[in-house]
């Protein structure tokens, strides 16, 4: 399969997984040609700065966007309109409209588009996804996410413009998927500068209620930590993970029921690793789409009336 990655920022994580795997033939695209071929060739593959010709070279099979959240839809579209099969970075879109066009002409086709909603392939949140379907410890009352790091990526911006969209929407799409969309939605923030904050967001629903708390504040030797702590009507499950920069992620998922605290065996998964896998295996027919655009329309729903209390002039 023949791939165009676009964008040599976050593309890198995707490059990597496709870099392990033999049955992939990538062109990794950037504005900046040195900077372009400087990072593709860490991972083995050709490098290009003509983007259109990731459109119009009729050998690609899959578009793979890594680009700026505001090209998403228009890029998704043009890689439908060319008849490729497209992956998009999270979130779909930074509007629901445009992400509601995406989602149509989605259906319209008979290419496959994937949300990298990678959170979904957490062997943890799978965990919690399948006990709230299955109903393991009866219905959840009270779900708590957290999300604390230090500033790990050089250059690049956590300030509170930024934190709804590029590292809350996974959090939206977990409280969703798990309690659906909320009655009422409340949000506390701090501001030490524009590149670094904290948000607490906390949601009613009819019988429950959910929190998602993100901070960039954290000193660097803290690292990227998360976690959630899911309470139900006869049990707990607690998470908690380390990002693992050594390539050694930690993480742990405990259950506690009237019978006790017991510790759940977590299958090893690196998300990406996964989520990529899964756009190979429905490629192949093998399976079907979890991360279709129409399965996200309510996290982003959520996370963009999220990103207007945070950053909406008062």
């Amino acid at each position: 399969m023949k791939i165009a990655l676009l964008g040599t920022g976050f593309g890198q994580a995707h490059a990597a997984v496709y870099a392990a795997r033999g049955d992939v033939d990538v062109v990794m695209f950037g504005r900046d040609a040195d900077k372009t071929a400087k990072v593709a060739d860490q991972f083995g593959f050709a490098s290009s700065t003509d983007m259109d010709a990731a459109f119009e070279d009729e050998s690609f099979d899959l578009v793979d966007i890594c680009l700026p959240i505001r090209l998403h839809a228009q890029y998704v579209l043009r890689a439908l309109a060319a008849g490729r099969h497209v992956l998009v970075e999270l979130p779909l879109a930074d509007d629901l409209d445009d992400a509601k066009r995406v989602t149509e002409a989605a259906a319209r086709s008979d290419k496959h588009v994937f949300v990298d909603m990678f959170e979904r392939f957490i062997p943890a949140n799978q965990a919690l996804f399948d006990a709230v379907r299955e109903t393991t410890y009866g219905r959840l009352e009270q779900l708590t996410l957290w999300n604390l790091t230090a500033h790990l990526w050089p250059g690049a911006s956590l300030g509170l413009k930024v934190l709804p969209l590029e590292a809350m929407h996974s959090d939206m799409d977990i409280i969703t998927r798990t309690l659906g969309l909320p009655q009422d939605l409340t949000v506390t923030t701090v501001a030490r500068d524009e590149d670094s904050g904290a948000i607490d967001a906390t949601f009613r629903f009819h019988g429950a209620a959910a929190r998602s708390s993100i901070s960039s504040l954290m000193p660097k030797a803290w690292g990227a930590r998360g976690g959630y702590t899911a309470t139900f009507e006869h049990g707990v499950l607690d998470a908690s993970s380390t990002m693992g920069f050594d390539g050694k992620p930690t993480g742990t998922l405990t259950a506690y029921t009237p019978d006790g605290a017991h510790q759940l065996e977590l299958p090893p998964a690196d998300q990406y690793t996964a989520m990529i896998s899964h756009v190979m295996d429905v490629l192949a027919g093998k399976a079907e789409n979890r991360i279709a655009p129409d399965s996200v329309l309510d996290a982003l729903q959520l996370t963009l009336d999220l990103d207007q209390k945070v950053n909406s002039p008062r």
